[in-house]
């Protein structure tokens, strides 16, 4: 939960979890404000639900839902009345807290300058200057205000929307660029499995959003609501529109937590653990060394999940440690896959599979886990049809995930919710200036950093191509990469592209991507965090360059 204070008696947060509820009442807050519509996205806590959580710890709740990029003065007139009835200080919530944020700047007209609204906005990291007109005239409708415009709009500050930013500007820049992401921190993601193993420190992982966002591109710390590409605008949750030339879509993927049952109440205690959060993270490591005993379980969700590999990653380190304490012939180790192999490109099968039996792990294929009672310490999955329920000292999750709901219901997506492009140049099928690539993209590669790194100069010199009246030449092979660390200081280097092509980056008598190595292990553990800062993120597309289809 990440809160942020507006004003001693309003503070805003995204989207709450009954833990998050529970930890409000005891920070002192004495009421919530729900400003998102029911169903907004599957998973999503009901208003009903939330009003019960309150209730439980004393806090009155109100709901004043508004959607996403369509608030009307009517909104702002019921979220003015409830600020003035609840009991302060409160605390109010929506998918990101800008629909929360912007609620309270536009109750505020009247009693507080513009710039003195904005300013408080922007220290708690939400960019309302898109609203200035509003704020300045309370006249003027989200459909009047004139809409902010750019050669080129990329939605998403992670690290392919980055990655792509900067290799535009480092290919012309001349280019006006903006850059939508409402995130104030970045991740280096590929960090947290070796924060599960004890390699890394977690806050190394970390930086700043500002700190690593392109020079020379505009930065608007929003969310995207929904897509117009007929008109070749964004709209964002406050309602304000961006205009594009051309659009690159770049979101990435959601984790969906709330997907198993009792998960997010129980995960980062009682044993429950996963490497795909920057706050467990660490409780990862703190269990490898807690536990001396018992059943350790390690879950995998069905396809597709970002680094399909980081689930045995994170058992593969824990039994490295356990066997270098001596501890490991005393702990079950359990493997559920949802899946029916263990990796899906068969060369790295036998190798791995020395280290499942080295390790003594149990498979489970098709296993699917779908609930877990923390206080019990159980987990339930789903298997043959029926439903399986084990006891467990520790269980690592990795998360089902899915496209994010507002890029899964626009006109971008695709059946199953993903931006709907052509999986070699990553131009959209239906939207000729339109690029998508990342964790959020249809291409059916591996979900990797790595395919990232790839993807971006393609994309860059595709749009840009595009832009200048040209057919998109540069071509994407379906590049990932998957560094699993099957012990501490050894690394299996797979490497792979469309059909389960082996794609080495390096020779055999340097790397041999099937057989673990030391040189693997400092490639994952020095050399790339290095390169991802400095140099994918700057636009340096070392080893990267995009290769070129033969012209007609």
């Amino acid at each position: 939960m990440t809160i942020k204070s507006l004003t001693p008696a309003l503070s805003v947060s995204p989207q709450l979890s009954e833990a998050d509820i529970a930890q409000a009442a005891r920070d002192g807050f004495r009421g919530i404000i729900d400003n998102r519509p029911d169903g907004e996205e599957p998973g999503q806590l009901s208003a009903d639900q939330m009003e019960q959580f309150a209730a439980s710890h004393g806090m009155a709740f109100a709901h004043v839902p508004v959607v996403a990029g369509k608030i009307g003065d009517e909104d702002v007139a019921r979220m003015a009345d409830v600020l003035a009835r609840l009991d302060a200080p409160v605390l109010a919530y929506c998918r990101t807290g800008t629909r929360s944020t912007s609620l309270w700047a536009l109750s505020q007209v009247g009693s507080m300058p513009a710039e003195t609204i904005l300013k408080t906005a922007s220290n708690a990291g939400y960019d309302l200057a898109a609203l200035r007109a509003r704020l300045e005239t309370n006249t003027s409708t989200p459909e009047q205000a004139g809409p902010a415009r750019a050669d080129i709009v990329v939605v998403g500050g992670g690290s392919a929307g980055l990655a792509t930013a900067a290799s535009l500007i480092e290919r012309d820049r001349t280019l006006d660029i903006i850059v939508i992401e409402p995130r104030t921190e970045h991740d280096y993601q590929p960090g947290w499995t070796m924060v599960g193993g004890g390699v890394f420190d977690a806050k190394d992982t970390r930086r700043p959003e500002a700190s690593v966002m392109p020079t020379g591109v505009r930065w608007i710390k929003s969310a995207v609501a929904s897509f117009a590409p007929e008109r070749n605008t964004v709209t964002l949750e406050d309602g304000s529109t961006v205009g594009y030339r051309a659009l690159v879509v770049a979101p990435g993927i959601a984790l969906d937590w709330a997907a198993i049952d009792g998960l997010t109440e129980t995960l980062g205690c009682n044993g429950v653990t996963s490497n795909y959060s920057y706050e467990t993270a660490p409780y990862t490591w703190e269990l490898v060394q807690a536990v001396k005993g018992g059943t350790a379980l390690f879950s995998q969700p069905p396809m597709p999940i970002k680094c399909a590999g980081a689930p045995q990653k994170a058992m593969y380190l824990s039994c490295d440690h356990w066997q270098r304490q001596g501890v490991l012939k005393d702990i079950d180790v359990q493997f559920h896959n949802a899946g029916a192999v263990l990796f899906g490109v068969k060369e790295f099968v036998p190798p791995l599979m020395e280290y499942v039996e080295r390790y003594g792990i149990d498979l489970q294929f098709e296993s699917t886990l779908i609930a877990v009672n923390g206080s019990d310490r159980t987990a339930t999955f789903k298997e043959n049809g029926g439903e399986v329920t084990k006891t467990f000292d520790m269980l690592h999750v990795t998360p089902p995930q899915k496209a994010p709901a507002f890029l899964a219901q626009s006109p971008l997506a695709n059946a199953a919710g993903y931006v709907d492009v052509d999986q070699t140049t990553l131009q959209h099928l239906r939207y000729p200036n339109v690029f998508g690539l990342g964790d959020g993209g249809s291409t059916p590669n591996a979900k990797t950093m790595a395919a990232a790194r790839k993807q971006a100069p393609i994309v860059a010199e595709n749009l840009l191509a595009v832009l200048a009246g040209k057919a998109p030449m540069a071509i994407y092979d379906g590049y990932g990469s998957c560094p699993l660390t099957v012990e501490r200081g050894k690394i299996l280097l797979a490497e792979f592209g469309y059909g389960g092509k082996l794609l080495p980056s390096f020779p055999k008598w340097i790397i041999e991507g099937t057989k673990p190595q030391r040189l693997s292990w400092l490639l994952k553990s020095e050399a790339l965090p290095w390169i991802y800062w400095n140099g994918m993120l700057k636009g340096r597309e070392w080893m990267a360059q995009p290769a070129h289809r033969q012209a007609a």
